[in-house]
């Protein structure tokens, strides 16, 4: 089954360049900013990487459903009765790229039975690649050179490296970055990253846990969820149960932690 998986990866790192490239086009010119109906903004990239996208997996797959955050609405009990599709995030990181600091991605995967089983990530502007296949190993590309298998950290509570957001750090995340401290002694060192680049971070062994302690949706998380699954981490909620996708009717996720495995039980510094 897994062997399946696995010829969809190459076709899939393609389309997420050529999303990328879509996205580039408009990151060069003076792009106009809307907003979603919950604030979020939205530009010309988010549609173009979209339709790129969607475009190329109904030609790969016609017979598996795709889930985007710029779809059309899809009713409920239809997408809830899906026991396999793709789960796409055509820019993660939208206030990134409004900013223009290149901290966003194109996120890509493919959900069965309410977990992904394959996850493309791909920041265009530094041309970098995360990927992985449920029992195949993570890896990081950048460019054209080789890929490198990636995984998670041994956790050394002294050298403790929180990842945090750049456009959503509050109070929250304060008061668990305090309550920490005052645990456990360690002033943890702290990374600040846009989009599901901090989920790769803990994932590459940069960072021991990402707290994201406000919304997200499933599109979000998925793809990076299983770069890191893979990489031997996973993210859990406050109940230290897996995150899983599409078994209910909201799209949003828990608060969560993407972490490695055999760690602190990080909800208790909250």
């Amino acid at each position: 089954m897994n062997q399946h998986y696995q010829t969809y990866l190459e076709p899939v790192i393609i389309i997420a360049k050529q999303a990328g490239a879509a996205i580039m086009q408009v990151y060069a010119t003076d792009f106009d900013i809307t907003k979603k109906e919950d604030h979020s903004p939205l530009t010309q990239a988010d549609l173009a990487a979209h339709h790129t996208i969607v475009t190329a997996l109904q030609l790969l797959t016609p017979q598996i459903p795709i889930l985007s955050e710029e779809s059309e609405s899809i009713a409920d009990d239809e997408r809830l009765s899906w026991q396999q599709y793709w789960l796409i995030d055509p820019l993660d990181g939208t206030r990134e790229f409004v900013k223009r600091n290149g901290e966003f991605t194109v996120n890509i995967a493919l959900i069965v039975n309410h977990r992904p089983v394959l996850g493309v990530v791909y920041a265009p502007v530094p041309q970098l690649l995360y990927y992985a296949v449920q029992g195949q190993g993570a890896y990081k590309q950048i460019a054209y050179e080789n890929a490198l298998p990636i995984h998670t950290k041994p956790f050394v509570l002294t050298q403790l490296v929180v990842a945090g957001s750049r456009s959503h750090s509050d109070h929250h995340f304060q008061q668990f970055l305090n309550h920490l401290h005052v645990a456990t002694g360690v002033t943890p060192e702290l990374i600040s990253m846009g989009s599901s680049l901090k989920i790769c971070l803990v994932a590459e062994g940069l960072a021991d846990v990402y707290p994201r302690l406000g919304p997200t949706s499933e599109w979000d998380t998925a793809a990076a969820h299983c770069v890191l699954n893979e990489a031997g981490g996973d993210i859990v909620d406050a109940h230290n149960k897996t995150l899983q996708y599409n078994t209910k009717l909201s799209l949003l996720n828990p608060n969560f932690f993407a972490t490695q495995v055999n760690t602190l039980n990080w909800a208790e510094y909250l």
